[in-house]
């Protein structure tokens, strides 16, 4: 039986800074958790509350001000995320997502995992005027929670923190996020199970994509992706030329310019698919689970630039592709809830620490592949990127 919620914070966020949570329980092995919280002074992480999950073996800060994403992890004491220039976690305050270049969303982005919407996630579209319409990767990674829920579960021996958020604008559109993020003791895994749901009494139409990024120890010169993939089409005139090497990773190059795939893949007959980022030597990996029949599409994003310049790569499974709002709605993939109907979402990164691991995970995928011979594109293609048009 799952035991009653430890805390609720509702309308007083600030309140997060004073609440320290722990517990030890002898089912576990005498393994302990904790939820913890804490307040950041200073620059831009000035007045961020993080709430700290550690299941005793892989801990992961939870950003409630920043939609509910999720800065960084570690496992084994292996730091897990990516050195972006941002000195974060930004306080979205300090990010000027409205700019009217529509790329202010990059001044706050430095996170392991966080979500592009949810009235629009792609690049930045203008009106015919020149006017800012939608900004890059929306708006929900830039919202707090206005609500959240820490609590334990006997049975499933889980840690979960809920978070409500919402994207809702008088004379516009009204969306609500319930993320529910979980992890059990002692695993090397984290759970997220999203809902977003319309809160108006008129149609409303949305976007999800979840931008999750890495780099060492799973990104270095070798490393790989490995996916079952069924179509795969170059972004851009950039990425066509490494449309060769697109599943894997070069070594850290001061202004490499960024090479973008969109791809759809295969999965079992629930839709369940799985990909993978493994470093050079098989020695470490994380996978991210995630089912096609809810996140249908899939953007692969290779930055390799210098370590100081932001050396990543985005592994995104999503409902649409990140191309501007207008372009995905032309092609369909852009999705409409009826008044309260809601859509749920489930995804799980697993990191893998060992080569016995890796090569489980490599032969689950060769399951989802079969004989299935993927198809490449080496150039853009009508209906999936607007660079073509």
């Amino acid at each position: 039986m799952a035991s009653a919620l430890i805390k609720i914070i509702d309308n007083h966020i600030n309140d997060i800074a004073q609440l320290i949570y722990s517990h030890s329980d002898t089912k576990t092995n005498n393994a302990n958790y904790a939820v913890s919280t804490r307040k950041l002074y200073g620059g831009l992480r000035g007045g961020m509350e993080i709430i700290e999950v550690d299941n005793g073996r892989l801990k992961f800060w939870l950003l409630p001000e920043r939609g509910m994403g999720i800065w960084k992890a570690w496992i084994d004491e292996i730091e897990i995320g990516w050195q972006s220039p941002v000195r974060g976690p930004v306080h979205p305050q300090f990010v000027p997502t409205h700019e009217e270049s529509g790329l202010g969303w990059l001044a706050g982005f430095d996170e392991l995992f966080c979500r592009c919407g949810l009235e629009s996630n792609g690049a930045p579209e203008f009106d015919a005027q020149g006017k800012l319409k939608y900004p890059l990767h929306g708006k929900i990674s830039n919202l707090p929670a206005f609500k959240v829920e820490t609590g334990f579960n006997d049975d499933s021996q889980s840690i979960s923190v809920i978070g409500h958020v919402e994207e809702s604008r008088f004379k516009s559109q009204k969306l609500a996020l319930t993320s529910e993020i979980t992890s059990r003791i002692q695993s090397e895994e984290i759970i997220i199970r999203d809902k977003v749901c319309n809160l108006s009494d008129l149609p409303g139409e949305f976007q999800l994509l979840y931008h999750i990024n890495f780099s060492s120890p799973f990104l270095e010169k070798g490393a790989e992706v490995v996916a079952a993939v069924k179509t795969l089409v170059p972004r851009t005139k950039r990425a066509e030329e490494g449309v060769d090497q697109w599943s894997t990773f070069s070594a850290p190059e001061a202004g490499f310019q960024e090479q973008v795939y969109f791809l759809e893949l295969l999965g079992d007959a629930d839709g369940n698919s799985q990909v993978l980022l493994k470093n050079a030597s098989c020695t470490r990996g994380v996978s991210i689970h995630f089912n096609i029949l809810q996140l249908p599409f899939f953007t692969l994003w290779k930055n390799t630039d210098s370590m100081r310049n932001g050396y990543v790569a985005g592994l995104e499974p999503g409902i649409n592709f990140p191309n501007p709002r207008s372009y995905e709605k032309s092609q369909g993939r852009v999705a409409t809830l009826m008044p309260d109907e809601s859509r749920e979402f489930e995804l799980r990164m697993e990191f893998h620490l060992e080569a016995a691991s890796i090569a489980t995970a490599q032969q689950k995928i060769a399951g989802y592949q079969g004989e299935c011979k993927p198809q490449i594109y080496r150039t853009m293609q009508t209906g999936w990127t607007i660079e073509v048009e």
